[in-house]
């Protein structure tokens, strides 16, 4: 395993064998994202997207909560004047603005998880939660919209009824709510979020990198250009994979 380390805008990162812990560290103002956070986040996830022997990134928060969401204070002025872009070597970390991430990302969270808490988990593609985990669309009652991905994804996973009256409303709901609309892979109990976060990275990093890879493309595709685009790509995506090392290999393990 090696050291932690923060950046400047307090985001840690730990590589541990195949797998990349990136842990939100701005405890103190519960992990809510100023815009040296938000700039740490996306180089963190951009040093994972172009390190090949890194399979699967894990985001989880250093405290007692998740994230407040954003800094509005901070981050209000710079949007005004549209000057806060993510790096050109950074990943959007809610995978609104391209290039998008290639690899996996599991997610795991606890206490508040307001805002851009709750699309960061819409983003991931395996989310645990603590079943004391709360969470919140505000942006309704500070003046804005949801921003990053809950106007398309909420709805989709939650159906339109659901999501609107938590976006519509800014009221509050619970791990059990989370679970039922499809927001969530599981909930757990507190303090175990994390160590079932990376079981479950352990088992995506032992699968055929490339495979995985060209799973998540699919899924992507079929999200952002329909079924049809999808599915018509997936005799390339096979033909493409079917002479790899990789499947030799899983042939011979079989």
């Amino acid at each position: 395993m090696s050291e932690s380390n923060s950046g400047p805008g307090r985001v840690t990162r730990e590589q541990c064998g195949h797998l990349f812990l990136v842990g939100l560290d701005r405890a103190g103002k519960r992990n809510a994202f100023d815009s040296a956070m938000l700039t740490d986040l996306a180089l963190a996830l951009g040093e994972y997207e172009r390190n090949s022997e890194m399979r699967c990134a894990v985001v989880f928060a250093h405290g007692e909560h998740f994230t407040a969401g954003l800094d509005l204070l901070e981050l209000t002025p710079k949007l005004a004047s549209g000057g806060f872009q993510y790096p050109a070597e950074g990943i959007d970390p809610w995978g609104v603005a391209l290039p998008r991430r290639s690899k996996p990302v599991v997610i795991a969270v606890h206490g508040t998880c307001w805002t851009a808490g709750i699309e960061l988990v819409l983003n991931a593609d395996i989310a645990i939660a603590a079943s004391n985990t709360r969470f919140a669309h505000l942006e309704v009652l500070r003046g804005i919209p949801p921003s990053g991905g809950s106007t398309v994804r909420f709805t989709q996973a939650a159906g339109w009824t659901d999501a609107m009256r938590y976006m519509l409303t800014g009221e509050e709901f619970g791990a059990a709510d989370a679970l039922r609309m499809r927001l969530l892979t599981e909930v757990v109990e507190p303090g175990q979020e994390l160590a079932r976060a990376i079981e479950y990275a352990e088992r995506i990093a032992k699968a055929a990198p490339l495979a995985i890879k060209a799973t998540l493309h699919s899924a992507f595709q079929a999200r952002d250009e329909g079924d049809a685009a999808a599915l018509s790509k997936l005799n390339e995506l096979l033909f493409t994979l079917i002479k790899s090392d990789d499947v030799r290999e899983g042939v011979m393990a079989m």
